[in-house]
Order: structure tokens, then sequence, then C-alpha cells
């Protein structure tokens, strides 16, 4: 983090998933919620990580189509090509 008295939004960003797990300590925890109150963004971000979460998490790979499932593996697989 970048100061001991506040987070930034890319702090928000980095520590996203700890949050989601309950992973972060009392200090960052505090300073982390500290931060979302004032920042709606960071709110919106928290929210849609959660959404998203959710939803990945109910998913089975015998419920998704498999024209999806081509395009997702497709996309990965070009994703660290130049």
């Amino acid at each position: 983090m970048t100061s001991r008295d506040h987070i930034s939004c890319a702090d928000v960003v980095e520590l996203v998933t700890e949050y989601a797990e309950g992973a972060l300590d009392e200090m960052q925890l505090s300073l982390f919620e500290e931060h979302l109150n004032f920042c709606d963004g960071c709110v919106w971000y928290v929210d849609q990580m959660r959404r998203t979460i959710e939803s990945t998490g109910r998913l089975r790979e015998d419920t998704v189509p498999s024209e999806a499932k081509e395009r997702l593996v497709a996309a990965f697989r070009d994703w660290r090509r130049p």
C-alpha cells in the first residue's frame, strides 16, 4: 500500500480478492472500507467483483454451451499472442 493512513484506488484493485475472501488484516480492512466510504468508483468495482464471483461460482462445465466454451478457450489462447 502507498501510505499507512489511506489506500488508493490502485490498492483497492490489488486487495479486492483478499477483501472478498476475508483475508485482510484489521488495519487493511479498516483502510479498505474507509476508502469505499468515499469512492463511488471503487464501490462499483467491488460490487462488480462480488457479482462476478457469485455468478461464476455457480457455473458448471456441463452447463456452458460448447460454442461459449470454444470462444472462451480461443480468447485465452490468443491473449498472450502479440
